[in-house]
């Protein structure tokens, strides 16, 4: 396996993608989320944020980049051989070390950097913006100015979205991220690098409008578990990897391609502006509860302190 971060050309959805996503999903907000939330400023903001991770993928901030880059995805045909997915990112890290203790010939493909952490990055960055979305509603009953809070809630919303559209894209969910690398290659799919660029920027860019995607959207959903209805939303993207590979065999996103390639290309990006909106409006319903007692022995078996 080559791991994502190996190939600077794989950011999923390309800048264009990403900020079709955002801005539709922001602009699809229901009504009862806060005004500041659906001016044409804020939805400017949120589109802006769309490519922002992207943007931290440069060898000019080496460390950030080695850090953030597998964020980006998650090999789920590694990660599944944990078993289920733990809901916290170090409780799924040591579940991959304890694998390779078991399983020493896996060490280097089960390393986190290289099956990724598409998941964990996702549902932090949400409960961020929860957080913030609870701190807007207690400045909000105190009659205090909101703004500093309402500046922190953009950057959530936008640097959110870019997690969420990736997850949209089946070959960030997949160890053939970028080329067939399976043994089992009974339909002939390429190995050649490539695919993954051309269906997700140049393709993108050249046949998917707006316009098109907002009419594949599904109607508003409040998520009830976000971490586990999230982990569908990736399976669901993970069960199109295949079609992806057909329409490549085809070449079906060379030039316009076909009908059905740019529905399909249209389809995902109208999942990742459902999901992303979804979320968003989860956040906010989500803040109005309050916050779960302390009790300090499920803490710390949750979070042990080192201090």
């Amino acid at each position: 396996m080559i791991p994502l971060l190996a190939s600077p050309a794989c950011f999923g959805w390309g800048a264009e993608g990403h900020r079709m996503i955002n801005r539709l999903a922001a602009e699809k907000l229901p009504m009862d989320v806060p005004e500041f939330l659906r001016t044409a400023a804020a939805i400017e903001e949120i589109e802006y944020l769309g490519p922002e991770p992207d943007r931290w993928r440069s060898a000019a901030e080496p460390e950030l980049n080695s850090a953030q880059a597998p964020e980006h995805f998650i090999d789920l045909e590694i990660a599944d051989r944990i078993g289920p997915l733990p809901r916290r990112r170090f409780d799924y890290i040591a579940a991959l070390n304890a694998t390779v203790a078991a399983h020493p010939d896996w060490a280097k493909e089960m390393r986190p950097e290289r099956v990724g952490l598409q998941p964990y990055v996702t549902v932090e960055v949400f409960e961020r913006l929860q957080a913030a979305f609870r701190e807007y509603r207690a400045l909000s009953g105190q009659g205090s100015s909101t703004r500093p809070v309402e500046a922190a809630i953009l950057f959530y919303t936008g640097w959110l979205g870019h997690y969420v559209a990736d997850g949209s894209q089946p070959l960030h969910v997949t160890e053939n991220y970028d080329g067939w690398i399976e043994k089992a290659n009974a339909n002939g799919y390429s190995t050649a690098h490539g695919v993954h660029a051309q269906f997700e920027t140049a393709f993108v860019l050249a046949n998917i409008h707006s316009v098109d995607v907002a009419l594949l959207m599904t109607p508003p959903h409040v998520l009830k578990d976000p971490f586990a209805e999230y982990l569908v939303y990736l399976r669901h993207s993970a069960s199109l990897v295949e079609r992806v590979y057909q329409f490549d065999k085809g070449e079906a996103f060379a030039g316009s391609g076909s009908a059905e390639s740019r529905q399909f290309a249209a389809e995902r990006l109208a999942a990742g502006a459902s999901e992303l909106r979804d979320l968003i409006y989860t956040a906010w319903l989500h803040s109005a509860a309050p916050v779960p007692e302390y009790h300090p022995t499920a803490q710390a078996a949750a979070a042990p302190a080192k201090h």
